[in-house]
């Protein structure tokens, strides 16, 4: 299996990989048929850092799993597959039509789905609602052509919710919308965020 990236929705074995979370809505809340989801932070010992989402939106938990608590993996890209996408029991609500119709162009690069969006793609949970964002990443290891992803942000600007896009680099991730706007960026990094100009620069952290 390899390494869990940010954004990785993860089921785990049983609810003692929890068990060094004190928040008290994580006991009676989570079970094994909750995914839990890869957060950005610093990795020691070889542990994962994740988050833990509650029933309300204020209810959020982080901590850290071993991968041997890890029994599947479901990527942001999974969740943006076209087939899926069509589907879904959710295609009425807002961000869900919306990705049905970024999905279909065939971008220059691999997209997916993250947060509450791609939390009730993943589970079937009734988390979206009439108000709901669309989160997006997209996964780029090297520089993007600024036309290209400009024409996203601009198709993306035009859908029928709040869509916010994420860029993730070598070195971290930042928010497209201020690339475009600044030439500068507050890249977060595994070890905090930093202001650069070259998000792909891997002497960035």
């Amino acid at each position: 299996m390899s390494a869990p990236r940010p954004h990785d929705l993860l089921w785990l074995r049983n609810s003692s990989a929890l068990a060094t979370i004190k928040e008290s809505w994580v006991s009676p809340f989570w079970h094994p048929g909750l995914p839990v989801v890869v957060r950005r932070d610093h990795r020691e010992s070889g542990l994962i850092p994740i988050g833990v989402r509650g029933e309300h939106r204020e209810q959020r938990a982080a901590g850290w799993i071993t991968p041997a608590d890890i029994i599947r993996v479901m990527t942001p890209e999974s969740l943006a597959e076209r087939t899926l996408l069509l589907a879904s029991p959710f295609t009425a609500y807002a961000p869900v039509s919306a990705a049905i119709a970024l999905s279909e162009t065939v971008w220059p690069w691999c997209w997916g789905i993250t947060g509450s969006t791609g939390f009730a793609l993943a589970t079937q949970r009734p988390t979206l609602h009439a108000a709901s964002d669309l989160d997006l990443v997209i996964r780029a290891s090297g520089p993007l052509p600024r036309d290209a992803l400009q024409r996203w942000q601009t198709e993306t600007d035009a859908l029928g919710c709040r869509v916010d896009t994420q860029v993730e680099t070598p070195s971290g991730a930042f928010a497209l919308n201020e690339w475009l706007r600044e030439g500068r960026v507050l890249l977060k990094t595994d070890t905090g965020p930093i202001l650069t100009a070259s998000p792909w620069s891997r002497e960035n952290p």
